[in-house]
């Protein structure tokens, strides 16, 4: 996903890790959104957290899409 097509109101699907529990990974729905601390940049909203937008997250446009990567990675889904 090319984070720069990316608009404030989008939603995107992301794999996200456990930070206390490495083995234990989600897929969670996330909005894009303007930074809080920097209108003029996009960050993504999770668990009421703003986060910087990044290449370094494992971002999909689709539902689908995510859960496919999820299965390649993590195995099947539970």
């Amino acid at each position: 996903m090319d984070i720069h097509e990316l608009q404030a109101g989008d939603s995107v699907y992301v794999i996200y890790r456990n930070p206390h529990t490495q083995n234990v990974a989600t897929i969670q729905e996330a909005t894009i959104t303007a930074n809080p601390e920097n209108p003029q940049e996009l960050s993504l909203f999770m668990y009421d957290t703003y986060y910087p937008l990044s290449d370094e997250y494992a971002m999909y446009k689709t539902a689908q899409e995510a859960k496919q990567m999820y299965e390649y990675y993590f195995g099947a889904m539970m």
